[in-house]
């Protein structure tokens, strides 16, 4: 019995469940998809909220761009191109044989500075975010200092007595360790059995602890949460219920709207805007679809992109159950080549708070993911790891809206992955074609 019914009482009342334990790539449209004015200002959080972290990233930036060099053409900001590609769009109706209507651009996280993919938003943001609290405190910093103050000794000395731990996947955990190492945090980083072995080595080489779990996230993120409730100097980086790593990704939507406009995209009733986010335990997308949200109400309809063998989140929202349920329960191994999505039970957090304003979600399996990787580096030169492509079938699956729709791919990360692994994911991906 799972939550008091069997599997096959799930299946009669969700259709849907029996196609997802068959591995099946599905899509599901929210019923309970309602006008965002009238649930927007019901919700926990806020646009206060979001333009809260965008200004405290202002106030970082000078910081950000004098230790990493990377960050100094966009003043310490760290943020990704918005790419037209018109290429990879026609690819899609080659490859899927459906016509796509209007214009297909790709948000590049995979070339976000510092860790190379969406969590050095949420990630980078909590860990500044603790490091200003800490030094608040302190009466080291005052919010009118030049925060390049945060790379002297004086305040590596003193982040030297505190530590940071995280569970991760992968992504959350390289963006946690490198910015937590570099202003001079003790950090340890759970990782579960399906994370690259290359991310574990990049972090290693940084400095950072990093504790491998046979088991999957789920386990790594208990464990991570228990060794740090026993140190009162350690800070848990919680990637399922954290507001505040939520609120670092939903500024990229601020972000975002300035690019469209930029590029002078309308964002209206009439020409809508379709975003397609991969999701994992759901705190990156999450946070990115509330800030939309939250910027574009109606006009823009966000969609998650799950694995076939992970599909957590469409489990939980579908459900009404959230993290009540797990995919393993149905008999679902979450397995998958797509890291960064290999979890089991979604946010309850997240689940909860979008329940209402999430247009649908899709999986895709891991032969189409990977078929996607090597069709947008033929098309565009683009490149990403298995799990940033999730996003890139969306306009090829959820119904048509027409001509004046534009459509926006999150591609989630890729530039970190050393060239002979993502040469590897290349060729898996043309021997599929």
């Amino acid at each position: 019995m799972i939550e008091g019914k069997t599997i096959e009482q799930w299946k009669e009342e969700f259709p849907l469940i029996g196609q997802m334990t068959e591995y099946e790539e599905v899509l599901w449209t929210n019923d309970k998809a309602t006008e965002a004015e009238n649930v927007l200002d019901k919700l926990q959080l806020s646009e206060s909220d979001v333009l809260e972290a965008e200004a405290r990233l202002k106030r970082f930036a000078p910081y950000i761009a004098y230790v990493f060099t990377e960050t100094t053409d966009n003043a310490g900001i760290i943020e990704s191109p918005l790419t037209e590609t018109s290429e990879m769009k026609s690819a899609l109706e080659t490859l899927y044989k459906e016509p796509v209507s209007g214009d297909l651009y790709v948000k590049e996280d995979n070339r976000l500075a510092i860790s190379g993919s969406i969590k050095a938003r949420g990630g980078i943001y909590e860990v500044l975010k603790r490091a200003e609290d800490l030094a608040a405190e302190a009466g080291m910093i005052t919010e009118e200092d030049d925060y390049k103050k945060f790379a002297s000794d004086e305040f590596n000395d003193f982040f030297s007595q505190y530590s940071i731990v995280c569970g991760s996947t992968g992504n959350l955990g390289l963006s946690i360790g490198i910015m937590s190492a570099e202003l001079g945090f003790n950090v340890t980083i759970h990782m579960s059995d399906d994370a690259r072995a290359w991310k574990k080595e990049m972090l290693r080489a940084k400095g950072v602890n990093v504790v491998e779990h046979s088991d999957d996230y789920s386990k790594a993120v208990e464990q991570g949460r228990n060794e740090s409730m026993h140190d009162p100097k350690s800070y848990f980086v919680d990637d399922e219920n954290s507001h505040t790593l939520f609120l670092g990704y939903a500024v990229a939507a601020v972000r975002l709207k300035a690019q469209l406009q930029d590029e002078n995209i309308t964002v209206d009733r009439e020409h809508p805007l379709n975003v397609y986010l991969p999701c994992g335990v759901g705190g990156g997308p999450g946070g990115i679809a509330f800030g939309l949200k939250v910027i574009f109400g109606d006009n823009v309809r966000c969609y998650f992109a799950e694995p076939t063998h992970s599909p957590c989140m469409l489990l939980g929202m579908m459900t009404g159950r959230h993290d009540n349920l797990s995919v393993q329960e149905f008999g679902m191994d979450n397995k998958t080549a797509a890291d960064g999505l290999a979890v089991g039970r979604a946010s309850g957090f997240v689940g909860n708070l979008l329940e209402k304003l999430i247009a649908g979600i899709y999986t895709v399996s891991d032969e189409n993911l990977f078929k996607l990787l090597a069709v947008i580096y033929d098309s565009e030169q683009i490149k990403l790891e298995p799990s940033a492509s999730a996003g890139l079938i969306g306009p090829a699956v959820v119904p048509d809206t027409g001509d004046n729709t534009t459509h926006i791919a999150w591609s989630t990360g890729g530039d970190m992955v050393p060239d002979e692994v993502w040469q590897e994911y290349y060729e898996t991906g043309k021997n599929l074609l």
